[in-house]
């Protein structure tokens, strides 16, 4: 003998509860995407964070051609992160002559470069720009913006406001 399923029109019900499995699935799926960007509806507290890299043996000329495109956007990948670069000085840049003494190098500079950005506020603080933690002594920071570039900077200072 055969026996058949019960049958709701069409489907039957090992069909129907696949159908409602899959919807269930996708509804659930679907919630999740649309709350990835926190919990609550208000805006997540923030802290602005100045902070200066240093890059040093930078050739002259590129002290005015930084100032002449600030502030200036930063960016990370490819894409605005938020924040900018603010100001940029410069300082004379030594290096060892041939009597074993410091002497300026007349054709480099060591630019210091204020830029500020805003971090979500919590509990553990870890400060980010793009990709990049922003710490005092991180030597291989990519200061990075619309029009300007450097590798191999140092964070010489980082301050939190409230």
């Amino acid at each position: 003998m055969e026996q058949k399923a019960k049958r709701i029109g069409k489907l039957n019900i090992v069909d129907l509860i696949a159908i409602i499995l899959i919807l269930a699935v996708a509804a659930f799926g679907g919630y999740k995407l649309m709350n990835r960007g926190g919990g609550e509806g208000g805006e997540a507290a923030v802290t602005k964070v100045t902070y200066t890299v240093k890059v040093e043996g930078v050739p002259a000329e590129l002290y005015e051609n930084c100032q002449s495109h600030l502030p200036s956007p930063l960016m990370a990948s490819g894409a605005l992160v938020g924040g900018q670069i603010e100001s940029v000085e410069k300082e004379p840049y030594y290096v060892l002559g041939p009597d074993g003494q410091w002497v300026e190098d007349p054709e480099h500079v060591t630019l210091y470069f204020t830029a500020t950005t805003e971090t979500p506020s919590g509990e553990v603080m870890t400060t980010k720009v793009g990709d990049q933690e922003v710490r005092i002594g991180k030597t291989d920071y990519i200061l990075k913006s619309e029009y300007i570039e450097f590798s191999g900077g140092t964070i010489v200072d980082v301050r939190w406001e409230e």
